[in-house]
């Protein structure tokens, strides 16, 4: 591990202030200080931003939540007005990781998890998201559990957090401050897909600091779906947060994200709208399913995420239609 000097900020100026260089802000630390120890992250400095006022969750005055960035994902998956209203926020928190490392891990630090694979975290291998140009050795790789969905000769590998499939579909946003002051930046603007650029895994300048993360109202039934290849501490295979208002037997509205096939929470707008106004059927969700994986565009080994990413949508779907 390469040596680095320590610091620690109290206040959002503070942390701003120090952070210039080669500098990484420090939350829970549980992707960080792996990363570290692999020796695939090197920053010169950590910032210590745990101090910071910002572990609180608050009502935001127009039904919905403001979730300090500094909040633990275990106190969040806890917290009662989030298991009754945003059940599908819980439960996605929930499926990720150990409860130790829940209780470490911040929710501004697993938004800013990185998207990876084993190729990234071995420094032996070549990987564009550590070296640019150097190549992806997992497209013709191991890549049975990466990317199907906007992905590019330059990286397909797939981001980890279940949290921001969860938040991307509840429309969440992100307040940042830099600088220059704070923005509210739209979850799915937040994050990037790869491009030809794949180390930058979201819009954040240099320097800029996650704060808090506004979850509008909700108002239908959701819930968190996860397939993976054991039962705890696993990565997504593929994972979907659902939410399904139905009245009369039609689909009023619905939100639909997936986790586990593409480099960031893929929002799947296209199978919403066409679901929108047609009756909440097995068979309408299935279509809605297949239009929305036309898209999809597989590698030589992970081909059955496609059809498993069709059976999950609609079996959530059809769950929470029943309920209804």
């Amino acid at each position: 591990m390469r040596p680095f000097a320590y610091e620690s900020a109290v206040t959002a100026d503070e942390a701003l202030a120090l952070h210039h260089g080669e500098a990484a802000y420090l939350g829970g630390g549980t992707n960080l200080v792996d990363l570290l120890r692999l020796g695939v992250e090197r920053p010169a400095r950590l910032i210590d931003v745990t101090r910071l006022p910002y572990d609180r969750i608050e009502d935001d005055g127009r039904g919905g939540l403001v979730i300090g960035a500094a909040v633990r994902n275990s106190d969040l998956a806890a917290e009662p007005v989030v298991r009754e209203r945003w059940p599908v926020l819980a439960q996605a928190v929930l499926a990720g990781a150990s409860g130790q490392v829940r209780n470490q891990a911040t929710v501004g630090g697993n938004l800013l998890q990185r998207t990876r694979c084993s190729y990234f975290q071995n420094v032996a291998k070549p990987c564009n998201k550590r070296e640019p140009g150097s190549g992806c050795p997992a497209v013709e790789g191991e890549h049975h559990n990466l990317a199907i969905l906007g992905h590019t000769e330059a990286c397909v590998a797939t981001h980890p957090s279940d949290m921001a499939v969860a938040l991307a579909a509840l429309d969440a946003a992100v307040r940042i401050r830099g600088r220059s002051g704070e923005r509210v930046v739209p979850l799915q603007d937040f994050y990037r897909l790869p491009g030809n650029d794949p180390a930058r895994d979201t819009t954040l300048e240099p320097g800029e600091l996650i704060t808090a993360v506004e979850v509008p109202a909700l108002g239908m039934p959701s819930s968190y779906r996860k397939v993976r290849e054991r039962a705890s501490f696993a990565f997504a295979l593929v994972s979907i947060a659902a939410a399904l208002d139905v009245a009369d037997g039609v689909v009023r509205d619905c939100r639909l994200a997936l986790g586990g096939v593409a480099h960031m929470p893929w929002r799947a707008s296209r199978a919403e709208d066409l679901l929108r106004g047609l009756p909440a059927t097995g068979e309408n969700f299935r279509r809605a399913a297949q239009a929305e994986l036309e898209a999809a565009r597989p590698l030589r080994d992970n081909g059955f995420k496609i059809p498993l990413a069709t059976n999950l949508i609609v079996a959530a779907l059809t769950d929470l239609g029943e309920g209804s």
